[in-house]
């Protein structure tokens, strides 16, 4: 028997994984920026990371928010783009600074 109320569970949990993942990332943006000299490329890519960051916490909870709700509406496509913009965008970010 399949239990419709397990499929939105396991799709909160995996938003919540995926934020956590992305707080990491920033986290060690900052350790990374912070750990030899402070430059301008480090700050920009900082400033740039935290911002992305800050993005994706907003979408992610907007749909952790949503998926409490007795019928859960789908994703729509700017929720999806922008979450996929924003986990390149950190991506992208995090690279920059190594480099």
């Amino acid at each position: 028997m399949r239990d419709p109320g397990l499929q939105p569970e396991r799709t909160r949990l995996a938003w919540r994984r995926t934020t956590l993942s992305c707080t990491v990332v920033a986290v060690l943006a900052v350790k990374l920026a912070v750990q030899d000299d402070i430059t301008a490329v480090g700050l920009t890519g900082l400033a740039l990371s935290a911002l992305v960051w800050i993005g994706f916490l907003v979408v992610s909870h907007g749909r952790i928010r949503s998926l409490s709700a007795a019928r859960p509406h789908p994703l729509s496509s700017r929720g999806a783009v922008l979450a996929t913009g924003c986990t390149i965008a950190l991506a992208v970010f995090g690279a920059a600074m190594i480099w």
